[in-house]
C-alpha cells in the first residue's frame, strides 16, 4: 500500500504551461508614490515663476487661498499678472476681466515686488489694485531665519 504524495516538483511541472492572472500592483504604488512626493515638492516652486529678489520678514507663513491671483514686480519695474508679462497701462484691463468668486467678491491678490524696488511704484501698482476692486491683498516676502 504504497500511497503517493504529490511533490512540489511533480506540481510545478503542471502548471508551467497555465498563465498567472494576478498582478503583482506594487510596483505600481511605488512608482505613483514616488510621483506624488515629486509633484508635492515641485508644485509650490512653480507658483513663483518670475524670479525676484523678496525682502526678508520675521513674519509667520501663511496658507494660499484657492483661485488668488499673483501681482510681480520685477526690479526693473516689469509687472506680471501671474506668468504673463504685461505692457504698460495693462494691469487695469487685465484686473477688470477678473471673475468674481462665489461670495461676490474679487479674489485675494498677493503682491510679489523685489526688494531693490522703488517704493513708489509699488503703491501705484496696490492704487490701481484698490481702483478695480480688488482691497485684499497680500505682500509676499521671504522668512528670514531670525
Amino acid at each position: 500500500m504504497s500511497m503517493s504524495a504529490k511533490t512540489s516538483s511533480s506540481h510545478d511541472e503542471e502548471d508551467l504551461g497555465t498563465a498567472i492572472a494576478e498582478i503583482n500592483v506594487t510596483p505600481l504604488v511605488d512608482v505613483m508614490l514616488v510621483l506624488l512626493i515629486i509633484f508635492m515638492v515641485t508644485a509650490p516652486l512653480l507658483k513663483a515663476a518670475v524670479p525676484v529678489e523678496l525682502p526678508e520678514t520675521r513674519a509667520k507663513a501663511m496658507s494660499e487661498e484657492q483661485g488668488q491671483i499673483t501681482i510681480t514686480l520685477r526690479r526693473d519695474g516689469a509687472v506680471f499678472y501671474e506668468e504673463d508679462l504685461l505692457a504698460p497701462g495693462e494691469l487695469a484691463d487685465r484686473l477688470a476681466a477678473v471673475p468674481k468668486g462665489a461670495d461676490g467678491k474679487p479674489p485675494l491678490v498677493t503682491l510679489r515686488a523685489d526688494k531693490a524696488l522703488d517704493y513708489g511704484h509699488v503703491m501705484e501698482v496696490m492704487g490701481e489694485l484698490n481702483r478695480a476692486g480688488f482691497t485684499s491683498i497680500s505682500l509676499v516676502t521671504d522668512v528670514s531665519g531670525g
